[in-house]
C-alpha cells in the first residue's frame, strides 16, 4: 500500500487544487458600468482597531489620506455626524477635490441633538461651496428615536440656518409611513439595502426591486429631489435568504445599480468608502465588510473586469496541499481513506486560518482563534494518528469529570493526555451544540460557523466511513449531538432553503452530530433484533 502512497498524494494534491480554484474563479467580467466614478461614498474614517465606540480616532492626516484616495474615484462624500473627530472635514475635502453631504446626527437625547445641529450648521456655513447638502438626521424613524413631529422641528430648525438644500434620511418604507416630512425637506433621501431587508433577494432581483422603489417613491412625493441616500451590498458575513454577501456579489450589485442610476438618472451615494470592523459590535460580520476598500484602504475588487472571490487561493492551496502532505507523512497516513483524511484535514485547517485571519475585528475574537485554530490542529494531528488502528473510546463522563477537577485545580495537563482525541472530540461537539442553539434563537447576525468546526466535521466524516464510533454509556454521551441534530433541523426551517449557505452547514452540522448518535441507536437497534428473533 506504501508504493501507492505517491501517487494517491499526487491525485489528492490535484483534488485540492480544483476544490480552491473552482469558487476562486474569475468571474464578473461581463459585468460592465458606463462610468468608473460614482457620485458619493459614505465615509466613515475609523481604520482597524478605531471606533466611535470607545472613542478612538483617527488623525487629520489620516483623514486627508482617505479623501485623496476617495477623489480618485467618486466626486464626494456623505457624513453622518459634526461633532466626531478632531479635523475640519469641509476643508480637508475641499482640499482633495470632493463635495460633502454633511450628516447631523439626532438620537433620543435633545442635548445631544443640540450640540450635533449646532456644530452641523456650522460646518455647512463654513463651506457653503464645499458642503452640498445637509442631512438632518440618519434613521431616526427606524430606531424610533424621535416622533416624526419631533424630527420636523429639528429639520425646520437646521433648514432655517442654512443656505444648502435639507435633506432626511431614512428606509424608504418609513418615508411611506410618514410623508408628512418631505414637506420640510428639499431632498427626499431613501436608503435601498436589499440585504437588509425583511424580505431579502439576491441581487439580480435586489437591482429589480430598486429601481421600483425609486419609481414609486417618485410618484409619491411629485416635484421632490428624490436621492437614493444609501445603497450597497457586503463582500462578507452570513446569508439572509438568497442574498449571498460575496466579493463578487459586491462587485455586481455596484457596477449594475450605477448603470442603472446612470441611465434613469438618479442621483446616489453608496455605502460605503470603507471597511468598518467596529460595526461588528452591532451588525456582526456583514456590518463590517461593506466598503469598496477594506480597512487596510486596498480595493477589494476591481471597478471593471473579472473578480475573484479569494485572490489569495494559490496560497492557500499551496498551504494546504504543503499540511495534506505533512500529515500524511508524520501521521503514518498509507491506505486511500487515511491518505483522504489527511487532505481533508490539511484543507479544513488551511480554510479555518485563512477566514478566520480576515474576521479578527477585535481582542474577544483573537482570543478565540487562538484558542480554536490550535484546537482544531490538534484534533487533526490525533485523529490522523489515530487513523493507524484500532482505539478505544472514551465516554462522555470522563471528559466531564476531569473538567471539573482541572477547574478546582485537581487535574493537570498529563491527566488529559491519555485519552486526548476523546476529550477534544466531547468539547468540539459541546462548544457546536452551544453555537448552534444560538443560531436558532438569536441568528440575524450570526455566520454559519464552518471556519469553527471545519476540522471537526472531516473528523466526523472519517468516523462515519472508519465505524469509529463513540463511546455510548449513558446521556451525556449522546446530549450535545441530539442538541446539534435538532438546531440543524430548526435553524434549516428558519433560515429557508433559499439559505444555501446554511443549508449546507446544517447539513454538515447533521454529519457532525451522527457519529454520537449512530452510537447511541445502534444498542437499542441490536436489541430489538434480538426480541424479534425470540
Amino acid at each position: 500500500m506504501r508504493a501507492a502512497r505517491p501517487y494517491l498524494i499526487f491525485i489528492f494534491g490535484l483534488l485540492t487544487l480544483a476544490v480552491w480554484f473552482w469558487p476562486n474563479r474569475p468571474q464578473a467580467g461581463d459585468v460592465t458600468m458606463p462610468d468608473a466614478r460614482f457620485h458619493s461614498v459614505s465615509y466613515a474614517p475609523f481604520r482597524a482597531w478605531q471606533s466611535p465606540l470607545t472613542g478612538t480616532f483617527p488623525t487629520g492626516a489620516e483623514v486627508a489620506q482617505d479623501l485623496k484616495l476617495i477623489a480618485k474615484h467618486a466626486d464626494g462624500i456623505r457624513t453622518y455626524s459634526s461633532l466626531e473627530g478632531d479635523y475640519d472635514i469641509g476643508a480637508l475635502a475641499k482640499q482633495a477635490g470632493l463635495k460633502v453631504w454633511v450628516g447631523i446626527w439626532l438620537g433620543s437625547n435633545p442635548r445631544d441633538n443640540a450640540r450635533e445641529m449646532a456644530a452641523g450648521i456650522a460646518q455647512a456655513n463654513a463651506h457653503p461651496h464645499t458642503d452640498t447638502r445637509v442631512v438632518v438626521g440618519n434613521e431616526v424613524l427606524l430606531r424610533r428615536d424621535l416622533s416624526a413631529a419631533d424630527l420636523i422641528k429639528d429639520i425646520d430648525y437646521v433648514r432655517a440656518r442654512v443656505k444648502q438644500p435639507v435633506a432626511y434620511a431614512d428606509v424608504a418604507s418609513f418615508w411611506f409611513e410618514f410623508p408628512q416630512v418631505a414637506k420640510h425637506v428639499d431632498i427626499v433621501m431613501i436608503h435601498l439595502l436589499p440585504y437588509w431587508q425583511n424580505h431579502p433577494v439576491n441581487v439580480n432581483a435586489a437591482i429589480a426591486r430598486i429601481g421600483r422603489t425609486i419609481a414609486r417613491t417618485e410618484k409619491l412625493f411629485p416635484g421632490k429631489r428624490i436621492s437614493v441616500g444609501e445603497t450597497g451590498w457586503p463582500s462578507r458575513g452570513r446569508w439572509r435568504g438568497d442574498a449571498a454577501p460575496s466579493r463578487i456579489n459586491e462587485a455586481v450589485f455596484l457596477r449594475k445599480f450605477v448603470s442603472l442610476a446612470h441611465r434613469d438618472h438618479v442621483d446616489y451615494n453608496l455605502i460605503e468608502a470603507f471597511d468598518q470592523n467596529w460595526k461588528y459590535h452591532d451588525e456582526g460580520i456583514a456590518g463590517a465588510n461593506w466598503g469598496i476598500w477594506n480597512a487596510a484602504r486596498q480595493p477589494k475588487f476591481p471597478l471593471e473586469g473579472p473578480v475573484v472571490e479569494m485572490p489569495h487561493w494559490p496560497l492557500y492551496a499551496g498551504t494546504a496541499i504543503l499540511l495534506s502532505v505533512a500529515l500524511t507523512i508524520f501521521g503514518g497516513a498509507a491506505g486511500p481513506l487515511a491518505i483522504a483524511l489527511a487532505f481533508g484535514l490539511g484543507n479544513a485547517l488551511t480554510y479555518a486560518g485563512a477566514i478566520t485571519w480576515h474576521e479578527l475585528y477585535d481582542y474577544s475574537l483573537i482570543i478565540c482563534a487562538l484558542v480554536n485554530i490550535p484546537a482544531q490542529a490538534a484534533l487533526a494531528w490525533f485523529v490522523i494518528r489515530r487513523a493507524r488502528g484500532p482505539a478505544r473510546s472514551t465516554p462522555a463522563a470522563h471528559t466531564i469529570l476531569l473538567a471539573r477537577a482541572s477547574l478546582f485545580g485537581h487535574a493537570h495537563l498529563r491527566d488529559w493526555a491519555a485519552r486526548r482525541f476523546d476529550h477534544l472530540w466531547f468539547l468540539f461537539l459541546f462548544t457546536t451544540a452551544i453555537v448552534q442553539a444560538f443560531l436558532v434563537f438569536d441568528p440575524r447576525y450570526r455566520d454559519a460557523p464552518f471556519a469553527i468546526f471545519a476540522v471537526p466535521v472531516i473528523v466526523a466524516i472519517w468516523r462515519l466511513l472508519a465505524r469509529d464510533l463513540p463511546a455510548a454509556n449513558d446521556w451525556r454521551d449522546w446530549l450535545p449531538s441530539a442538541v446539534i441534530a435538532v438546531g440543524a433541523i430548526a435553524s434549516i426551517v428558519i433560515s429557508g432553503l433559499l439559505n444555501t449557505e446554511f443549508l449546507i452547514w446544517n447539513l454538515l452540522a447533521l454529519i457532525l452530530a451522527a457519529p454520537n448518535l449512530i452510537a447511541t441507536l445502534r444498542p437499542l437497534s441490536l436489541r430489538n433484533e434480538a426480541h424479534a428473533a425470540h
